[in-house]
């Protein structure tokens, strides 16, 4: 794949593309400030951005705007976010478009070559991934009046595995269920949050976004 890198720390740069070449990768360009970032991104269309949050000029949220102008100018150009922080209102309008293509690791939390790699393909393939300790920070439990409310906890722990970018299949063995059961956990899912089969767009991302929205208007 061709990827475009962001990381304003010069060795954990340099070691992520490394590791990127070593898996087989092309890193085409990379980047130390929001700005670099958002040319690099517009310049090279590459195939996935793996982007840091905070950098320079700003050092604050200056790599996930610029990942999110990068995807208003080319809708579903896939990222996969790699920080130390989580960023509530940036995370979430960064899926707010329900093209996927969408990932959010936490560096600390990357233990593995191989799963990392797995998470980096599959978003550039238009799936998800989504770090457990990042959904458990934005995905905060409903108020009573949600239609998330009317959820189980089953099918809310279901909803968070989805949000991981996890298919049905890896969702049974993780919750040692049958695929059966989890495809009748998911359709009552969807048909409670409202979710039409009709729907042009993926009703797992809208599912999603359904708890980020509720957790948006709580804040």
């Amino acid at each position: 794949m061709r990827v475009v890198l962001a990381e304003d720390q010069f060795l954990l740069r340099e070691g992520l593309a490394r590791l990127l070449d070593a898996f087989g990768h092309d890193v085409v360009a990379t980047a130390a400030t929001g700005p670099e970032t958002l040319d690099a991104l517009l310049r090279h269309r590459p195939d996935i951005g793996l982007i840091d949050v905070r950098m320079p000029p700003d050092n604050t949220d200056d790599g996930l705007r610029a990942a999110l102008a990068a995807r208003n100018n080319i809708p579903g150009l896939p990222i996969l976010v790699l920080s130390q922080h989580v960023e509530q209102l940036y995370a979430r309008e960064l899926v707010a478009d329900g093209a996927g293509g969408i990932g959010y690791l936490l560096k600390d939390r990357v233990f593995d070559g191989d799963e990392f790699f797995d998470n980096l393909e599959r978003v550039a393939a238009g799936g998800t991934a989504l770090d457990p300790a990042v959904i458990t920070r934005l995905l905060e439990r409903p108020g009573p009046k949600s239609a998330l409310a009317t959820l189980t906890d089953r099918e809310r722990e279901m909803l968070a595995l989805m949000a991981e970018g996890l298919s049905n299949a890896a969702i049974a063995r993780v919750l040692h269920l049958s695929k059966g059961a989890v495809s009748k956990y998911t359709t009552t899912t969807f048909d409670k949050l409202g979710l039409a089969t009709d729907l042009s767009a993926n009703r797992r991302v809208l599912a999603v976004l359904a708890y980020l929205d509720d957790s948006t208007r709580r804040r």
